[in-house]
């Protein structure tokens, strides 16, 4: 059953800002496109009601960090794992991973969660597990390829300044960092 899926991209001109680097905003196009190429390598669309399936996998989370910038023309490897499939849920972890380099480090890691909702006759959305067909094809990745390897230090490393603050909240009583 697959986990994991790669997809090749490149960066081009307009998805660079004006000092000539990717555009934060997409790489989260770049992790839809993984995912889209992922359901069609099983047989689905996202759009699962075009494969007779009522349900939809609507986003409740989505992030990522970023290492190192991507430029006009530079190829990136987007390595898609899955990172849990629950009862209603399916998690993804994106890693970006700059090709026309060697070694080609890793520059950027995602992550988006999906829950399967089924439309109501109200017109809301209610969560509903997956459709046995989808789950059946999908099982999570081995814990050693989600686990923080030496890209993952590398990536966190490249992103806390060494001489760090403790974390400490704000006068919101919100956090200004995320603890290490």
């Amino acid at each position: 059953m697959p986990y994991e899926f790669q997809l090749l991209r490149r960066v081009e001109f307009s998805d660079t800002d004006m000092a000539g680097i990717m555009h934060f905003s997409n790489f989260f196009r770049f992790m839809e496109a993984a995912e889209t190429a992922f359901m069609r390598s099983l047989g689905f669309s996202v759009v699962l009601s075009r494969c007779g399936l009522e349900v939809c996998l609507p986003r409740v989370h989505a992030e990522c960090d970023y290492a190192l910038p991507l430029h006009f023309e530079d190829e990136v490897l987007v390595h898609l794992l899955v990172e849990k499939k629950g009862a209603r849920t399916l998690s993804y972890q994106f890693r970006f991973i700059r090709q026309n380099e060697s070694p080609a480090p890793e520059v950027a890691r995602g992550r988006l969660v999906a829950v399967c909702a089924a439309r109501q006759d109200s017109g809301a959305l209610k969560s509903v597990p997956l459709p046995e067909e989808l789950s059946n094809k999908i099982q999570p990745a081995p814990a050693a390829l989600l686990g923080a390897g030496p890209a993952a230090r590398r990536l966190s490393a490249s992103t806390t300044p060494k001489s760090a603050p403790p974390h400490t909240p704000t006068s919101s009583g919100r956090s200004d960092r995320k603890p290490v």
